[in-house]
């Protein structure tokens, strides 16, 4: 197969790929992949197995794939191609919740400097990189990555891009418990794709939906929540986006605990469960599990409770997700108090402690916890967070973290 026949190819399966039949495009792209004696066309078929794939919520395909255009990358010499392929290397490993090989193929990326290219994907980079220490719970460095991001967007006019960390800016919030900002940002996302988006692919719009549902829950707005959260749902069923399907059904099971309907929310758990196993959503696994849990402790199955949280647990401590296990210690302290278990209410209140400290999950003003309730943030420019009321009164000559960090230990 000759260049301009791959080129053609390649088109005809973007044409049957956007027409929704999924499935003859993968067969037209794959038989590009077999005959195509063009290493170009091979890394450009690659790319669009690795977008498929990875929409499919079959990873593993995603980083096989990723690893041959790797190869493919290196073969061409071409320094453009091969940040490109280590991109997808680094997304590859983040939607299977491997943050540590994101985080190092991340910065492999952002190592390549001096390329058009190069340049113009390291606000993807980024964001990919923000993506991995939210999953690892390193809140300042998530932060700065989103905003290095937002930037790459802004002085490029990449308003896809935009909406994506708009996207990743709302579940940063949600998970501190700032839900104005988790609405706002997802609602700015979802004005994007109002005003820019006629040619997008409509996941952009479901995951604006997705997320402006779990801001509105957090909020109490429930029927808002459910009317953005079925819409979500619609556009992933139509599409086949098996991860969108199971994050939806997520929040359905949410939206229903909240409203104490419990027996309506256990089935959505069950169906969430299961494809999240099927993808390998492990940081979707454990929301699972949270919200399982917080169900039994309303039906006062403490035993059940505790089942559920040992197997978040084993799940948290496997990905480095310390937001996870302090969320897990926190529903501990409460069940073992209501067991009249001293020594273990006393471990889960020690561990609660140290996963606060260790993620520095404070205000350095006023010391109380960030993401114990529902309270405004603001992130200073050297992204460490604060509440807004603290810096509203006591205003900064600099963050205090900062100072506190750079005093060297033993020195008067």
């Amino acid at each position: 197969m000759g260049q301009d026949q791959t080129k053609q190819q390649i088109e005809k399966g973007l044409h049957l790929y956007q027409s929704n039949q999924t499935e003859k495009a993968l067969r037209v792209w794959m038989r590009v992949l077999e005959k195509s004696a063009d290493p170009a066309g091979r890394f450009r078929v690659l790319g669009c197995l690795i977008t498929a794939h990875a929409e499919m919520g079959r990873y593993k395909d995603m980083l096989k794939f990723a690893v041959v255009q790797i190869d493919t990358a290196r073969e061409l010499e071409d320094p453009d191609f091969l940040t490109e392929s280590y991109l997808n290397l680094a997304r590859s490993n983040e939607k299977l919740c491997e943050f540590q090989k994101t985080i190092s193929y991340c910065k492999t990326c952002l190592n390549m400097q001096g390329t058009t290219v190069s340049l113009q994907l390291n606000g993807q980079v980024s964001l990919s990189m923000g993506n991995a220490f939210l999953g690892l719970s390193i809140f300042q460095k998530a932060l700065e990555c989103f905003e290095k991001a937002l930037r790459y967007a802004h002085n490029n006019d990449d308003k896809m891009l935009e909406c994506r960390v708009c996207c990743s800016l709302g579940n940063f919030y949600a998970q501190l418990k700032d839900y104005e900002k988790a609405l706002f940002f997802p609602c700015k996302a979802a004005e994007l794709v109002n005003d820019y988006g006629k040619g997008w692919s409509l996941k952009y719009r479901a995951m604006s939906q997705y997320h402006m549902a779990v801001a509105y829950r957090k909020l109490g707005r429930l029927a808002d929540a459910m009317d953005c959260c079925e819409e979500s749902m619609k556009i992933a069923l139509q599409h086949g986006d098996r991860p969108l399907q199971a994050l939806c059904l997520l929040c359905f099971a949410d939206i229903h605990r909240s409203r104490k309907d419990i027996q309506t929310a256990f089935p959505r758990y069950d169906s969430s469960l299961s494809i999240m196993t099927e993808i390998g959503n492990r940081l979707g696994l454990i929301q699972v599990l949270l919200g399982v849990t917080k169900c039994w402790m309303i039906q006062k199955e403490l035993d059940k409770a505790l089942e559920s949280i040992e197997k978040a647990q084993e799940l948290a401590e496997g990905l480095g997700n310390k937001l996870g296990l302090l969320k897990l210690h926190c529903l501990c302290e409460r069940i073992y108090r209501t067991k009249g278990q001293q020594q273990e209410l006393r471990d889960h209140v020690v561990k609660f402690h140290e996963c606060v400290e260790e993620m520095e999950l404070y205000c350095g003003m006023c010391g109380e916890s960030i993401g114990e309730k529902n309270n405004q943030l603001q992130a200073l420019p050297c992204s460490h967070f604060f509440h807004l009321k603290c810096l509203q009164t006591n205003g900064t000559r600099g963050c205090p973290n900062c100072r506190r960090l750079s005093v060297k230990p033993g020195y008067v």
